[in-house]
């Protein structure tokens, strides 16, 4: 877990915040989440599993909706830098595989917490947009960018409807799919999904030829 998005300390008399207090809220957050999820997570609850008292909790978030809208961005979609491999067969395969590993990690453990509130919670689905579907929009645009200047394929008009084929399909088969415990179902979705992507972009060694 990174801290980049844990409240920051403004100046004030007393005693200054604890910021390991801070990430066992966000630690306790995810938990209750995932065993419960959106509908079922009590900041009481929250507050027990951290430590601290329900005082302590709100000194820092408002409310329940605030507390979690703070662990999504905490548990925030880690992708991992956008390395330039030469070849769009090799980017994307990256790419695939570093959205597997979030999906199979706490990030995707949150976003499927979640999921279901941010239907029709604006402030949830805001903050899904821009930490988890934001930056791979732009890893996918700068992929395709990279492929159509070296001439792998024809220039894509439009990125984003690519993004969409690589979410659907690995959220869908993460998620909703039965798969056996213990599995990695991102990943299987990750080696199964490149050749058809590569098709769709036209790509010339999409056989892997």
């Amino acid at each position: 877990m990174t801290t980049d998005h844990l409240p920051e300390t403004t100046p004030r008399r007393g005693r200054p915040r604890d910021a390991a207090r801070d990430r066992a809220l966000m630690d306790a957050t995810l938990d209750e989440l995932r065993l419960h999820g959106y509908g079922g997570l009590t900041t009481a609850a929250v507050a027990r599993r951290a430590g601290v008292s329900t005082a302590t909790l709100y000194r820092r978030w408002r409310s329940k909706e605030d507390l979690v809208l703070q662990a999504a961005a905490v548990w925030c979609e880690d992708l991992g830098p956008d390395h330039d491999t030469g070849a769009l067969r090799s980017d994307l395969s990256e790419l695939l595989h570093d959205k597997a590993t979030a999906l199979d990690g706490p990030s995707g453990q949150l976003l499927r917490a979640i999921l279901g509130e941010a239907a029709h919670n604006r402030a949830l689905a805001d903050v899904l947009v821009s930490e988890y579907v934001a930056p791979l929009q732009d890893r996918v645009a700068a992929i395709v960018a990279r492929a159509a200047d070296r001439g792998e394929i024809p220039p894509v008009e439009d990125p984003v409807v690519v993004g969409e084929l690589v979410i659907g399909p690995m959220v869908t088969h993460t998620f909703l799919v039965p798969h056996e415990p213990g599995g990695r179902p991102g990943r299987d979705m990750a080696e199964r999904l490149l050749p058809y992507l590569l098709r769709a972009l036209g790509a010339q060694d999409a056989s892997g030829g």
